[in-house]
């Protein structure tokens, strides 16, 4: 008798390890095919889900908006930063930067830059700083960054020109202050692109010099 079951057996394990190994090798095929899909589906949609930010903002900026960023220089040792629609206009490791003020003015319809340079308020020449100033027309974006020093060739006057263009707190500026802003010339508008860090032995970050301040936001097209 255990002669004449024994194929019978042999055969029904046989169907059973086939059916099984059938089984397994569907269901891999059927895991590689799932895994394939959804690496095909990242590789779609990941520019989708994480576009590039301009001026390292945390979302993008409506169309009718800049991207920016801007951030003061740290004591006298590292330069300020300044970006504007996703591309950095002064830097330290541009090399483009100095003591006093950094200053770039863009045209507020296109965003181009039209200018950008350093007002040397150490051993500038007033008059000169003044001139520069006053040429910024009405309606330009104006940004701004201290460095190191930025009061001792201030005058009153100046100080009045960035009222105009919207700062609040240039008059309360002082000695080795920190400060940024942005605002737009001759406008008068209250700007809310603006920071001020005072130099105080008992809060400064670095020897002789506050902690650095920035500001960062979508500055609007045009008024």
């Amino acid at each position: 008798m255990r002669h004449r079951i024994a194929p019978y057996t042999a055969v029904i394990v046989v169907l059973v390890v086939t059916w099984a190994i059938s089984h397994d090798s569907i269901r891999i095929q059927q895991t590689a095919r799932d895994l394939m899909g959804m690496k095909g589906l990242q590789q779609v949609l990941l520019p989708t889900i994480l576009p590039s930010l301009k001026c390292d903002l945390s979302r993008r900026c409506p169309h009718d908006h800049f991207a920016m960023h801007v951030r003061s220089g740290a004591a006298n040792v590292v330069g300020p930063k300044i970006c504007f629609d996703g591309k950095i206009i002064m830097s330290h490791i541009l090399n483009n930067v100095g003591p006093g003020l950094n200053i770039v003015i863009v045209n507020s319809e296109t965003g181009a830059v039209d200018r950008c340079a350093y007002l040397n308020m150490i051993n500038g020449v007033s008059e000169d700083i003044l001139a520069y100033l006053k040429e910024i027309k009405s309606g330009e974006i104006v940004i701004v960054a201290s460095f190191d020093e930025m009061t001792t060739k201030m005058t009153s006057e100046m100080r009045d020109i960035f009222v105009g263009m919207g700062s609040t707190l240039i008059q309360s500026v002082s000695y080795r202050d920190n400060w940024v802003f942005a605002g737009r010339g001759g406008i008068g508008m209250r700007s809310t692109f603006e920071k001020r860090a005072a130099n105080n032995e008992t809060s400064n970050i670095y020897e002789g010099w506050p902690k650095v301040v920035e500001v960062g936001g979508c500055f609007p097209r045009s008024t």
